[in-house]
């Protein structure tokens, strides 16, 4: 699969890995810092963005979401292989983008592959305050599983004391094993 370079196509978007092309594009919202607040990392540089690339050049667990009309690439799902047939998703889209039902139009593509290739379970964690994030798992018809409380930090204060935050873990089955 490695090889391959598009992994699904929906109506209007194409699912693919990520090539030395996308740099401009995957800035532009990896440079947002509203796109990236609930995110373990910060907007990052340009220079931050290539290396970043790289990364995701050399993975198979993200996936580009190129608009099929202007072959622009908006953003990103995350399908990371875990333990004992499941996968962990996220993603992760171009702030001019959002609400156009991009993200769910190509989580629904993947999820239905993946299931379709024997996957299990797949979950997803997010912010409680990311309520963009966790409708969309339950319009996908992911169950919220857990409220983990302030189970988790990315960032310090001036103290250098742990900013906690909560997860909420939804997940969703493959009924059709």
């Amino acid at each position: 699969m490695k090889n391959k370079i598009m992994i699904a196509e929906t109506e209007r978007l194409i699912l693919r890995r990520y090539k030395k092309e996308d740099v401009q594009d995957l800035y532009e919202y990896l440079s947002d810092k509203e796109v990236v607040t609930y995110e373990p990392y910060k907007p990052l540089t340009f220079d931050e963005t290539k290396e970043n690339l790289e990364w995701r050049i050399s993975t198979d667990e993200m996936i580009a979401v190129e608009l099929k009309d202007s072959h622009k690439m908006i953003g990103n799902v995350y399908m990371g292989k875990r333990d004992c047939e499941a996968l962990e998703m996220g993603y992760v889209f171009n702030r001019n983008y959002w609400g156009y039902g991009y993200a769910t139009e190509s989580c629904k593509a993947l999820i239905q592959q993946a299931f379709s290739n024997g996957v299990h379970r797949i979950y997803a964690e997010c912010d409680p305050n990311n309520n963009s994030s966790w409708k969309l798992l339950e319009s996908l018809g992911f169950q919220r599983e857990a409220h983990f409380r302030k189970n988790v930090y990315f960032w310090k204060d001036e103290s250098e004391n742990a900013i906690w935050k909560d997860t909420y873990i939804y997940a969703k089955l493959n009924d059709a094993i």
